[in-house]
């Protein structure tokens, strides 16, 4: 898949990639959660259940849960959504006993760990992510993976971390259209918006996937595409159903889907417009590990993840010190993640932040969405660099295996493609 599609071009290092590929099965990409401490209470309102999934993507399992606790998706939260090709493990929360989980009987699905607490899990609530990644058909013996992954990692270890773009599964792996719904979605188009998640076929989806999505977007025929749609697309069902009965109502098909997923097409969106800035910033030479004049960056927490609520402008005045700070860790040079109350980086950064806004035909105004106004979004500012932890890796002929942790919101695909210069999703 062309990367570009989703704004993404440019890497940090220099060295020769690897190529390969990843998630040859699930058990090669391993993603552990690191969560947040919920405070424990015997007879606390919450059940939390730290669920190991395999081959789920978040959003599907907790329908599927809510169907098995017969409870409302509504009612159960968790604080990171996970891609589907993978084995994953994360805490999922929900108001009800714990004995309701054992009327959980989905395949590759295991609980391992139950309590009860009376703190409410949010999407954000974790320190980040631990993963295990296996790069298999890497057409390379042993001693040359070595050595260029050696020569990537050395690079990486000098800017102390990686670009930190949003990885192609953020817009979606196969079907990459969350930031088209979005772009839909701030422009008041709710049809197309609508049309762009139910039909919209893409190059390189399954083949009768294609066809059915193919069928509704020439004929705009909702029954027929109600009866070929596979059982499974609950979702795109979900919204037909509606419009079979209200052929108008698109807000009211597209409010059939959970909120945390229309609110990923907005940001999904934003997360497009991030990538670019991202990669012509690069394309243009300016570093992304430590400022220019008229850069923002971001204050460190004490747990070492960018505070993305203060915020420091650079100038003459205090360059050197920032510039410090970055390396030091304590602070990161930031990229706009356009809104509706966005201010923009001075300077050269700046000018590029300002031209991809303006080529996307976006105003602040844009983000607010009186349609659904849930789905409005004040905007905010985004690290340009990814922090690297604990990173090692193994290597034989043909395979190279991962193993590092990442701050929340960071991509491990994106780390990948610095080491096979290649698309990874």
């Amino acid at each position: 898949m062309d990367e570009s599609v989703v704004g993404i071009s440019g890497y940090a290092t220099r060295g020769q990639g690897l190529g390969g590929r990843i998630k040859d099965s699930p058990e090669d990409f391993v993603v552990d959660e690191i969560s947040v401490d919920l405070p424990r209470s015997p007879a606390g309102r919450y059940t939390v259940a730290r669920i190991r999934t395999r081959n789920w993507e978040t959003n599907r399992f907790v329908r599927e849960m809510s169907r098995a606790l017969r409870i409302s998706r509504r009612r159960i939260s968790f604080a990171g959504t996970k891609d589907r090709r993978a084995v994953t493990t994360q805490l999922f929360q929900f108001d009800g006993s714990p004995e309701r989980l054992d009327r959980i009987r989905l395949k590759d699905v295991e609980v391992l760990e139950t309590f009860r607490t009376d703190r409410k899990l949010e999407i954000g609530d974790l320190l980040g992510n631990r993963f295990r990644i296996v790069v298999r058909d890497v057409p390379r013996s042993e001693s040359e993976i070595r050595e260029r992954a050696e020569a990537t990692e050395r690079e990486l270890r000098i800017l102390s971390g990686f670009p930190n773009f949003f990885g192609l599964q953020r817009f979606g792996s196969v079907r990459p259209i969350t930031h088209v719904v979005g772009r839909h979605l701030v422009r008041g188009e709710l049809r197309e918006a609508a049309m762009a998640y139910v039909a919209n076929p893409i190059e390189g989806e399954n083949p009768e996937s294609f066809e059915v999505r193919e069928a509704l977007e020439a004929t705009g025929d909702v029954a027929a595409a109600l009866r070929a749609y596979p059982r499974e697309w609950g979702f795109e069902k979900a919204i037909l159903n509606r419009l079979a009965v209200r052929p108008e109502d698109f807000v009211g098909a597209l409010q059939q889907l959970p909120l945390n997923l229309l609110i990923l097409f907005v940001h999904g969106y934003q997360s497009y417009v991030f990538n670019r800035i991202l990669s012509e910033r690069m394309a243009g030479g300016l570093p992304i590990h430590e400022p220019v004049e008229g850069d923002i960056v971001l204050a460190t927490r004490p747990d070492g993840r960018p505070d993305r609520t203060r915020e420091i402008a650079v100038d003459c005045t205090n360059i050197e010190k920032a510039a410090a700070q970055c390396r030091a860790g304590k602070a990161f040079v930031s990229g706009v993640l356009f809104g509706s109350e966005s201010e923009f980086a001075a300077g050269r950064p700046g000018e590029i932040e300002k031209r991809v806004v303006l080529s996307e035909g976006l105003r602040r105004e844009d983000f607010v969405i009186p349609a659904i106004p849930r789905l409005s979004s004040r905007g905010a500012r985004r690290e340009l660099l990814a922090p690297l932890r604990d990173l090692e890796w193994d290597a034989a002929d043909g395979t190279l295996e991962l193993r590092f942790a990442l701050t929340p919101g960071c991509y491990g695909t994106s780390l990948l493609r610095e080491f096979l210069k290649v698309p990874v999703a």
